[in-house]
């Protein structure tokens, strides 16, 4: 794996432990993990966001992530007691924990919390101007007028980081996402109701431990 492949921005505590179950199927499957989170929503969410090396990932890619990790998960057991298990894209306003994500999305706007501050703060918005093997410069959006209005920010040190919700991303990535359908011969049709701006639902599914399994009704 190349340096541009490796995620930057890793979980801790129990998602962490999560992520060393199901990261190694994900890869095995062809797809790359994005991001696990565990949250208290609906008793417990389990929410594993991932997608394939060009940045899609479809219905039929959740479903087929979700068959795979569930029997897992149910092995393994991280988790006590009944949780919801949902599996979807990463979205238009993704997060960025990868530098080839940084890259992929030179000239967009994102927002930063850095885990080690940098240029004496801590968070920053602007757009994305230039990636290289060790850091991303910023141009500000909130920069003080003393203050150099591009900041080169170490990747090392990047806490948590993601795309604005803009209208030129929102182009962008539906027409990013219609382009790699159609390279792989998939259906270029928009996302149905139900579905999110990538096409991928979040089907969710409460689990109460090895090898107990029901559908949420």
């Amino acid at each position: 794996m190349t340096a541009a492949e490796t995620r930057l921005i890793r979980e801790t505590g129990l998602a962490a432990r999560v992520a060393a179950i199901v990261e190694p199927a994900l890869e095995g499957l062809g797809f790359d993990l994005v991001r696990i989170k565990i949250s208290g929503q609906n008793g417990c969410t389990v929410q594993i966001m991932a997608e394939r090396p060009d940045g899609t990932m479809g219905v039929d890619d959740c479903e087929r992530v979700s068959k795979t990790i569930s029997p897992l998960l149910d092995v393994e057991d991280p988790i006590s007691g009944e949780y919801h298990l949902e599996v979807s894209s990463p979205g238009i306003d993704r997060p960025l924990v990868r530098q080839r994500d940084f890259a992929r999305w030179v000239g967009h706007e994102m927002k930063v919390e850095m885990a080690t501050p940098a240029a004496g703060r801590k968070r920053f918005r602007g757009w994305i101007e230039r990636v290289d093997a060790d850091s991303v410069a910023v141009r500000l959006i909130d920069g003080k007028p003393e203050d150099d209005p591009v900041v080169a920010l170490p990747l090392a040190d990047i806490g948590e980081a993601r795309l604005m919700m803009t209208d030129a991303l929102i182009r962008e990535a539906l027409s990013r996402d219609k382009a790699a359908r159609k390279a792989r011969g998939e259906s270029e049709e928009p996302a149905q109701e139900g579905e999110d701006a990538d096409g991928a639902p979040e089907p969710t599914r409460p689990r109460r431990g090895p090898n107990r399994f029901k559908r949420r009704t």
